[in-house]
């Protein structure tokens, strides 16, 4: 069964509304009805229906001002204006400004379906014939590289989305480029002059979060030398990127369903309640369903955020995209470390394009970056690759048993003199050096090592854990 086609009616006479409703009952049509001007430009935000029938006539705001935010933030939308206040002049401001039909009451059931059927046509052939002008052929967008299939998808589901204020939910493996498309929705949307503010879930301390979120007031708690704006209200206009979402405390998901409900909040310790425009995009790499399901994720905060949902395919879904990319990165690593490098050898494109880079773009780039920075010449050969991208001496880190954490004995293949240590060992070694680096700063560290913040935060975690009895 098809779906069907969603149809917002803003009509503050209720008894009309009704008679409205009945016209469509037998309609392949989802109607729903809002009285106020207030509740249309929400709903419209959120849902972007097929179609609007528009009363001009509304108790808050003029009905032309819902037609000119929709064609300013270029929703798909086909929009048929009513009013009992008809006039030459009235209609004419209504077409202008992009209504797709004007009727006056009253009228019947036959026209108002006439009409609706119309006007959807209209707007399905508008939108076939946007999309058949769309670049098929893209192979950048924004920092995204790469002309496959499951790219152009992509591509054109952000471009669709972006004028809307409607939530998205980005899922993906780790290194697909989460934060990336975040961005491109920002920067091809109305709010692009904006702040893009950046919130990773799971790189900050439970107890803190509350604070980074929705600021403090002085002497809230132990620390809070000053008043403090928060995030949310850093992204005030613009957009706010909830990264790693599913990481969120259950306590904290009460709170951020309020906020993303009612756009309003309190600092923490405070009694103010302060109003923002944000809109607001969330990312995984997990399955955040599953995580509903065990009880890590709310259920409603679930079904709150996954309005517009956008799920990037891993690298080795996207054909030829690997070799461009990693000629991107040739280019610009060769460059920024003074090398000679300008292509790669027969070998070299062999290992990479067979290969499943499990981490994706991000750990193409580190291995790329790695080749750049420890060997020179005009080309990269299999021999300069990394162990992991060239399948020699691979390691499986997805699960480190903590029965292996035990023991501190070492492996010596033999087939080689290498020693070989348990990879948790290695990397606890390498954080903490890098911490030591960087005076403590985990960000600093995690930039210097090419990690996410949270990977560390994670570690610490649980280094501390295990040193409980």
């Amino acid at each position: 069964m098809s779906q069907k086609q969603k149809v917002l009616l803003v009509e503050d006479d209720l008894p009309i509304a009704r008679v409205y409703q009945e016209y469509l009952k037998k309609e392949p049509y989802a109607v729903t009805h809002v009285d106020c001007g207030k509740d249309a430009l929400d709903f419209i935000d959120q849902n972007a229906p097929d179609v609007v029938i528009l009363d001009l006539k509304l108790p808050d705001i003029d009905g032309i001002e819902i037609l000119k935010h929709i064609q300013q933030r270029a929703i798909a939308t086909a929009v048929v204006v009513i009013t009992a206040h008809g006039s030459v002049n009235s209609a004419v401001e209504a077409m202008r400004e992009g209504a797709a039909d004007f009727m006056l009451k009253p009228f019947n059931a036959d026209r108002l379906i006439f009409t609706l059927r119309h006007a959807l046509e209209r707007q399905q052939l508008t939108q076939i014939v946007r999309t058949l002008n769309v670049d098929n052929t893209r192979t950048e967008y924004c920092k995204f590289i790469g002309s496959s299939a499951a790219m152009q998808s992509i591509y054109r589901t952000i471009d669709n989305a972006a004028p809307s204020s409607a939530t998205v939910f980005i899922t993906g493996e780790s290194g697909t480029g989460k934060e990336l498309c975040a961005e491109a929705i920002h920067q091809k949307s109305p709010r692009n002059a904006k702040p893009f503010v950046t919130l990773n879930c799971g790189a900050i301390p439970e107890n803190l979060m509350e604070s980074e979120i929705f600021g403090h007031v002085k002497g809230a708690f132990t620390g809070a030398i000053a008043n403090r704006d928060g995030l949310a209200k850093q992204a005030n206009g613009g957009t706010l990127f909830l990264d790693e979402v599913c990481e969120m405390s259950p306590a904290l998901q009460v709170k951020l369903l309020r906020f993303i409900q009612t756009k309003t909040f309190q600092k923490v310790g405070g009694t103010v309640l302060e109003k923002v425009d944000v809109r607001f995009i969330c990312a995984t790499n997990k399955n955040p369903w599953n995580e509903v399901s065990v009880g890590n994720f709310r259920e409603d905060l679930y079904y709150r955020l996954h309005v517009i949902p956008i799920h990037l395919p891993p690298l080795r879904d996207r054909g030829d995209d690997v070799m461009k990319i990693c000629e991107q990165f040739l280019t610009a690593f060769s460059k920024e470390e003074g090398r000679k490098f300008t292509s790669f050898s027969d070998d070299a494109r062999e290992q990479i394009i067979n290969y499943e880079w499990p981490g994706n773009v991000r750990q193409l780039q580190n291995a790329i970056r790695n080749a750049v920075v420890l060997h020179d010449g005009e080309k990269i050969t299999a021999a300069m690759l990394p162990p992991l991208a060239s399948g020699i001496g691979a390691i499986d880190t997805a699960v480190a048993p903590q029965a292996s954490r035990a023991s501190n004995a070492t492996v010596s293949p033999a087939t080689s003199g290498t020693v070989l240590r348990p990879m948790w060992q290695v990397e606890r070694e390498m954080i903490e050096a890098a911490m030591i680096e960087c005076g403590d700063n985990v960000h600093r560290a995690a930039a210097l090592l090419e990690i996410s913040p949270s990977t560390i935060y994670r570690r610490i975690r649980d280094e501390e854990n295990d040193d409980k009895p």
